[in-house]
């Protein structure tokens, strides 16, 4: 049993407890707390809070369930000196993220369109399970998006540069070493980049429901009620799900797991030959993933200004699942530490230089995306992030539901039905991708959002309320 002390109405602690070095932070209300104890979110939690070097709390956050080793919607710290790395810290879909793009269409405009819109770009994105993409790349090219990333695109036709410049570490980790990915996650990486994907990842065309802030909207070119956005998620597909599996097997022979309170948060030192191989193969694969919505952004644009010409500009792009080595505040010292972040998106207040120049004076964009049939969010990184939670906050709507359980209760013709029903037009590749990714099976994104902005650590900007979807 859990022991879990009430801080207020939206924080919770679990205290230091057996070989756990730190504490948990829980940032969730009541009714979303209730959900995260159903699984084992908060046990993961503990074990995280006993890996070497760890520093000052785990964070469990408002979206947060049961992942592989460590939670989903779970942030750790590390010491770089003599602290360790865990892939069961970060995810199997390394980069896992989403990007937002603004357009300069209206509601009424997309209508007149929006079938034919959606059925060019089921066509021209390829998307599904293990589906390939539309053009062939050769070894050494992939090795090339592996170290440049959206950069990479960009020079080679698909998007300008004012793309990659609103994206977290300007679309190109510089830390990715292509020599430390495998050659068979090549090969997995090789007929899939410049697809979608499967599972909870999807191209979908909203409009702007809402805006809380307009002065920040209008920055972030939010301009007016009833505006076209276009919101992709993807990741690393089966690259960066090879990059993970390479090196917990690596990590497994090396160091083992004698000693881990959970096989799965099996680790290296991050000064280690080995951890920092790894973080060089998982900054790769988090090229990759940028490289792969860059170009899903330039056939999205092909495809509209074929239908409906209109100007498309990205808004930004963030990162889920994924480690990087930032400056935060520790007992008071600012020192250079390495953040785990597995399900939850960086939010950053105004000042950071990892922020874009055109947004260092707001904060970061953070986008939130809800599930099919719900809205997603807009919002902006605050200081008071960087002082409670690493600088992150919730990354969507996280699961209530395995996909095994969906599948048994759901039928996709239903969730078609019921989402048209709402005025939402969706395409898939098949019927079991849209019962598994449910909008029932996934939390309330009012309510995480709710909490995100209520603790100040990322604050509304606007509400973005889908018109059509696209399913892998």
């Amino acid at each position: 049993m859990v022991e879990i002390t009430k801080i207020d109405n939206l924080t919770w602690k679990i205290g230091k407890t057996g070989a756990m070095k730190v504490p948990v932070y829980i940032f969730a209300s009541e009714k979303l707390l209730n959900g995260i104890k159903s699984d084992e979110t908060l046990i993961q939690a503990q074990n995280m809070a006993t890996l070497k070097g760890v520093l000052k709390n785990i964070i469990v956050l408002s979206d947060a369930h049961q992942g592989y080793g460590a939670c989903i919607g779970g942030v750790s710290a590390s010491d770089t000196e003599d602290g360790v790395i865990s892939p069961g810290e970060i995810g199997y879909d390394i980069n896992c993220s989403v990007r937002l793009l603004s357009t300069d269409l209206t509601e009424k405009d997309f209508l007149k369109k929006r079938t034919e819109i959606l059925d060019k770009i089921f066509i021209n994105v390829p998307s599904g399970v293990g589906r390939a993409g539309k053009e062939k790349f050769s070894r050494e090219e992939i090795k090339d998006v592996l170290e440049q990333g959206a950069v990479w695109a960009v020079k080679k036709g698909y998007g300008v540069k004012e793309d990659y410049e609103k994206t977290e570490e300007s679309g190109c980790m510089k830390s990715a070493n292509a020599d430390f990915v495998s050659d068979r996650a090549i090969s997995r990486g090789m007929p899939q980049l410049g697809s979608l994907g499967a599972g909870n990842h999807f191209l979908e065309i909203q409009k702007v429901d809402e805006i809380y802030d307009e002065k920040i909207a209008k920055s972030f070119g939010i301009t007016k009620k009833g505006q076209i956005t276009i919101m992709i998620h993807c990741g690393s597909r089966g690259l960066g799900h090879q990059v993970a599996s390479d090196y917990i097997k690596l990590m497994e022979d090396k160091y083992g797991y004698a000693n881990l309170p959970d096989r799965e948060l099996v680790n290296a030192p991050i000064q280690s030959e080995l951890g920092k191989k790894y973080y060089g193969a998982m900054s790769a694969a988090a090229n990759f993933a940028f490289c792969n919505k860059q170009m899903i952004t330039h056939w999205v644009r092909e495809t509209f200004n074929k239908i409906l010409p209109c100007k498309i500009d990205v808004v930004y792009d963030v990162c889920h699942n994924i480690a990087k080595f930032e400056e935060h505040e520790i007992d008071g010292e600012k020192k250079e530490i390495l953040v785990c972040r597995k399900g939850a998106t960086r939010s950053f207040g105004p000042g950071r230089k990892e922020i874009p120049a055109c947004y260092r004076d707001i904060g970061q964009p953070v986008i939130i995306p809800g599930s099919m049939g719900t809205s997603s969010y807009l919002l902006v990184g605050t200081k008071k992030a960087e002082e409670i939670s690493f600088g992150s906050t919730a990354h969507g709507a996280g699961r209530v539901s395995s996909r095994s359980k969906a599948l048994r209760e759901i039928r996709g013709e239903d969730i078609k039905n019921q989402l048209e029903k709402q005025g939402i037009e969706v395409k898939s590749a098949s019927w079991k991708s849209l019962a598994e990714e449910a909008p029932q099976v996934y939390k309330d994104i009012d309510e995480v959002v709710r909490v995100s902005h209520e603790l100040g650590i990322g604050n509304l900007v606007a509400k973005l309320k889908p018109l059509a979807v696209m399913k892998g």
